[in-house]
């Protein structure tokens, strides 16, 4: 990556946002379109290049990449001249005559960069939410799915000036020394890994840039004793081996009843099946592992855990079939490091106890997925445990309600996302009092007698 369009880039990008072209309603309305437009010209490349970097399966990867950028931008359209317009606050009797209200203003240039795994969606939405608050954004698509990143470099490329909204190509490596630690941006927005999460806040830290981190961890899903087990196999096969589990809110791993583990794994067995085929390995609704290195790290998971069913892989194709483990160790690798691949080790308890317990050592999931059908269960979790989000009697879908916020907790993430959420991260909250000029309180002006006293005193009682 030449160091000169860089700097050019980021010189054009600061003058165009100064010069106000990025504030008007009008303005950002346009550029949505602009982009919904565009994404629909190219929907057959994305879907290509997709499938090329790591088989994704065409309707899979049309839900889950585009589709759901459909949705956040038509939000967006509906919704923005309400997020734009100034919101009234109240204002208390000592500042009065006044009025106050809030302001939302672009931050100004933001930098995004997105992981592999969603490498399309993951880039394209905080995009919206920085395009729908008026800022100029930098992005920063992964390498690692090196077709999805030039496809995405030609989309914008012909879409909007690199003054506005430009693509920079390369190793993740890069990033620091030719961005971070360079030029101050107003935003830095990263999804990815918690260790390269750290490295980019320290980093942003040297110009006191806020950032936002979409991380990951280990969300566990529960299924309790009384579920409706059909539907929980169901629903837990599909959401752990989407995208082969390279998702960030995966189920991680199972904590099932001891009284209904052997039913439970039965039906996923069924499920898997039901979804994949006797030979899963050569399904073409399966998606593959991105490269060699996680397909190695995936396979080496397989060692020292009983198998209950699946294991089997394919190096050429760096395809691993939906695998249940049981009898996994506390230091095995599987309950240490975010799984991040079709594996779903499977844990049982007996009391509730025991599942706060057993999370908590492997402390704030970004995702929780409890199958219940008791409300004081139910409730407890959610009371309990610190977590970004999930979902009661199902899992993954809470991503697809743009009125929800989606972020982590403490290890997983800080800020959020999705809808006005996105608007309101890339922006800046602006406080304003405006006071009326035909009348002006003396008490709070010099010089001070008891009577003010008792006057200010009543004010603020």
């Amino acid at each position: 990556m030449e160091t000169e369009r860089i700097e050019r880039m980021m010189r054009g990008q600061r003058l165009f946002f100064d010069e106000g072209n990025t504030k008007p309603f009008d303005f950002r309305i346009i550029q949505l379109k602009k982009l919904k437009e565009s994404v629909k010209r190219h929907e057959t490349e994305i879907l290509a290049a997709l499938r090329a970097d790591f088989h994704k399966p065409n309707l899979e990867a049309f839900v889950t990449e585009i589709g759901v950028v459909y949705e956040e931008i038509n939000y967006a359209i509906k919704h923005l001249a309400d997020w734009m317009t100034p919101q009234q606050a109240d204002t208390p009797l000592a500042l009065q005559p006044s009025s106050s209200k809030i302001v939302s203003e672009p931050l100004g240039l933001v930098l995004i960069i997105a992981p592999w795994n969603y490498p399309f969606q993951l880039l394209i939405s905080p995009l919206i939410g920085a395009i729908s608050a008026g800022n100029c954004c930098l992005l920063k698509p992964s390498a690692k799915t090196a077709q999805t990143a030039l496809v995405i470099g030609k989309i914008m490329g012909e879409t909007f000036e690199e003054n506005y909204i430009a693509v920079v190509q390369g190793p993740g490596s890069m990033v620091g020394p030719l961005l971070i630690e360079k030029y101050r941006f107003d935003h830095i927005f990263f999804s990815g890994s918690t260790d390269v999460g750290k490295q980019i806040m320290k980093m942003a830290a040297e110009h006191l840039t806020p950032v936002t981190l979409e991380l990951g961890g280990k969300s566990p899903a529960i299924v309790d004793k009384g579920s409706d087990l059909d539907l929980a196999a169901k629903r837990l096969v599909w959401a752990k081996f989407l995208n082969a589990g390279q998702t960030c809110v995966s189920p991680d791993y199972l904590l099932a009843h001891a009284s209904v583990k052997e039913e439970l794994v039965k039906k996923m067995v069924y499920y898997i099946g039901k979804f994949y085929g006797e030979e899963p390995i050569k399904s073409k609704d399966f998606t593959h592992i991105v490269n060699e290195k996680r397909f190695s790290i995936l396979t080496n998971y397989l060692k020292n855990v009983h198998i209950l069913h699946g294991g089997k892989f394919e190096r050429e194709t760096l395809c691993i079939e939906p695998t249940l483990v049981d009898g996994v160790s506390e230091d095995h690798a599987l309950l240490q490091e975010e799984i991040f691949g079709p594996i779903f080790p499977v844990f049982t308890f007996n009391e509730l106890e025991e599942v706060l317990s057993f999370i908590r050592k492997r402390r704030y999931p970004l995702a929780l997925y409890a199958f219940t059908s008791n409300k004081k269960t139910e409730d407890f979790l959610i009371d309990q445990v610190e977590f970004g989000g999930g979902c009661i009697n199902n899992a993954l879908v809470h991503l697809a309600n743009s009125n929800l916020p989606f972020g982590g907790v403490g290890q997983s993430g800080m800020g959020n996302y999705h809808g006005k959420h996105s608007f309101d991260t890339f922006s800046h909250k602006k406080s304003i009092v405006k006071s009326k000029t035909y009348f002006d309180l003396a008490i709070k002006y010099p010089p001070f007698s008891a009577k003010k006293e008792k006057w200010l005193r009543y004010f603020f009682r």
